[in-house]
């Protein structure tokens, strides 16, 4: 395990692969963009220090020894909700759509650009309102079902409704929209920071965690309704 700090306010990054090349040089890289970065080289270890506590996001690679991505990834959202972006083979899309299903926030394709990876940690990594600064402190509310932005929090009836990162972001940007169609181009921009590609079904997968947990949790007269052709819009029976 290696650890590199570049000052007191940097976000902290866990980043759990096996390459130790790569890990190498995405740590400077992440370094040259203020993060400081903690590297572990396998499944179990990397398991543990997700669930420490001292990370703001996890990069999960698919491919790892004594633990694979998918099982770390399912331990650690037994525990936590720390934002978690896969690193996945380019040719498997299978790898994506499960992890997406099984809670990881997003997903980046080997091989990859590093700056396209510090575009996605940013995104999920986001504090601040989906447009603009105005209304943070201010709730969100359909029948029993409040969002509150100031304290990343969803609850249905004063009862929790624990959400990812990037789910909380997609349910935030339906929220504001007021009963409004949303269409799945713009649903990408705000949410998950990024534009959509073609066939990417990362959105598609959000969308249904979410209406799984709502109804999970009772939330059964609130639905986020598809639009075709178009993107989708919440909704309350």
């Amino acid at each position: 395990m290696s650890s590199q700090f570049e000052g007191e306010l940097a976000l902290h990054l866990l980043l759990i692969d096996d390459d130790g090349d790569l890990c190498e040089m995405l740590t400077a890289y992440l370094g040259a963009e203020g993060f400081i970065t903690t590297t572990v080289g396998d499944g179990r270890e990397g398991v543990a220090a997700a669930l420490s506590g001292r990370h703001d996001a996890v990069i999960l690679d698919i491919m790892l020894p004594t633990l694979s991505g998918i099982d770390a990834l399912r331990e650690i959202r037994r525990r936590s909700d720390v934002p978690i972006i896969m690193l996945t083979a380019r040719g498997d899309p299978l790898d994506r759509v499960v992890g997406l299903e099984m809670g990881a926030d997003d997903y980046v394709p080997k091989p990859y650009d590093p700056r396209e990876l510090v575009a996605r940690v940013r995104a999920v990594l986001r504090r601040r309102p989906l447009n603009g600064s105005a209304g943070r402190h201010e709730c969100f509310s359909i029948l029993g079902l409040v969002l509150s932005p100031s304290t990343r929090k969803v609850s249905w009836n004063d009862r929790s409704i624990e959400l990812t990162a990037s789910e909380f972001n997609v349910l935030e940007a339906l929220m504001q929209a007021g009963g409004a169609v949303k269409s799945k181009d713009d649903l990408s921009l705000e949410a998950l920071g990024r534009r959509r590609e073609p066939y990417d079904r990362s959105l598609d997968v959000h969308i249904s965690n979410i209406r799984q947990k709502l109804v999970t949790n009772g939330a059964c007269d609130i639905e986020i309704a598809t639009v075709r052709g178009i993107g989708y819009r919440i909704k309350a029976e």
